[in-house]
């Protein structure tokens, strides 16, 4: 079983709940120094965006995974679809205005 954190269809965390494993996005510096950690490692498929996978819930401090999280969800966040979407302006999705000439 797997729970994902969604925000504006993107997720900023996997948790797997049969194996208790988490997924997590972190900035490019992050994720250098936690992969050198015991029992952290490249999120499969998604290592290459600069996801880690910590294969136990442990393998950092409480305080530090409330962080880590926090700037995952704020990653996330910053690149999810703007107010200026064309959904959010009344145009269904692939479709566009059509132009009028002006006399």
């Amino acid at each position: 079983m797997l729970f994902a954190s969604r925000l504006a269809r993107k997720c900023s965390q996997y948790l797997g709940l049969d194996n208790p494993r988490l997924s997590f996005k972190c900035a490019p510096e992050t994720f250098a120094d936690l992969i050198e950690r015991e029992h952290i490692q490249p999120s499969p498929y998604l290592g290459r965006y600069k996801w880690v996978m910590l294969d136990r819930l442990d393998a950092v401090g409480w305080d530090e995974l409330r962080q880590l999280i926090q700037v995952s969800y704020e990653m996330v966040l910053a690149k999810a679809p703007g107010k200026k979407s064309k959904k959010k302006k009344g145009l269904a999705k692939g479709t566009t205005r059509k132009k009028t000439r002006r006399a």
